[in-house]
């Protein structure tokens, strides 16, 4: 597990801090382990076995925990499986596969079948959506509805945080702190813990480096399915507005939210979401 941490000890202490959340999730949940090509993946389900699918795909450097607020709801109406991307900070295998190709797909295939789910719904937020966009372009006909918060691959990706980011980390925890708060967008007393957990994450998680490849027009009209596509106005890592116009163009059957004081970090959209899986 230390290839994507920066020490055996840090890698441990993620996964004791992610443990003891699991052991707070707040309803009753089942924790599978799907084997796949890309390595063990671990799902956290939720809800009536008899309720439509909904799938899950936290953001880069976050696990399934990041849908504690969430679940609650969605789970009242639908079977939630919140899965633990493979090579991010979570129980599933550290593999990190280039992202310019079909293996996340075809990783997404085992972990469905391996869920005995045929098609589902897929919630995805910034790297997640990623995935989800790459997995519905490939099989459009296993995703029922596509909802993406702050998804990557659509528009410009931003690399000018970076280097404030850097900058900021050189004055200590504090600089840390703020650092992640110029990266979520997070930046008030009721966000703090959010940011507590970000930062103690990243102090020994190290994240992906590569460029999230962006989405063609042509593959984007694939996407026939029901789509919701929520963005933040002060997104640092992603240009909303760009992502915002081709949504449009490329997909105008979607319905598109601009939240023009958000950030990266997308909070407080449960019932939005819910209203448009149960439409």
């Amino acid at each position: 597990m230390t290839t994507i941490y920066t020490s055996e000890a840090g890698a441990r202490e993620v996964r004791r801090r992610y443990r003891d959340a699991l052991r707070d999730w707040p309803i009753p949940a089942e924790h599978v382990r799907v084997p796949t090509r890309q390595g063990e993946t671990f799902v956290l389900v939720s809800g009536p076995d008899d309720a439509p699918p909904v799938l899950l795909l936290h953001g880069s450097g976050a696990n399934a925990t990041m849908w504690r607020d969430d679940i609650g709801s969605w789970a009242r109406h639908f079977r939630t499986y919140a899965v633990d991307l493979v090579g991010e900070p979570g129980e599933s295998a550290p593999s990190r596969p280039p992202l310019a190709s079909d293996a996340y797909a075809l990783w997404l295939d085992d972990v469905l079948e391996g869920l005995g789910v045929t098609s589902a719904a897929i919630v995805g937020v910034s790297l997640g959506g990623w995935m989800a966009v790459d997995y519905a372009t490939r099989r459009p006909e296993r995703v029922t509805r596509l909802v993406l918060l702050c998804p990557g691959g659509l528009g410009r990706q931003r690399m000018g945080w970076l280097v404030k980011a850097m900058f900021l980390r050189l004055f200590g925890r504090r600089g840390a702190l703020r650092s992640a708060a110029v990266v979520t967008g997070l930046d008030t007393p009721e966000t703090r813990p959010v940011l507590d957990e970000v930062v103690l994450t990243f102090a020994h998680f190290k994240p992906r480096t590569e460029r999230l490849p962006v989405f063609s027009d042509d593959a984007l009209r694939r996407l026939t399915m029901p789509a919701l596509v929520i963005v933040g106005g002060r997104d640092v890592l992603f240009d909303s507005e760009g992502t915002a116009d081709r949504v449009h163009r490329c997909l105008p059957h979607a319905t598109v939210e601009v939240l023009p004081e958000a950030g990266h970090a997308i909070l407080g959209r449960t019932e939005s979401v819910l209203e448009f899986l149960r439409d």
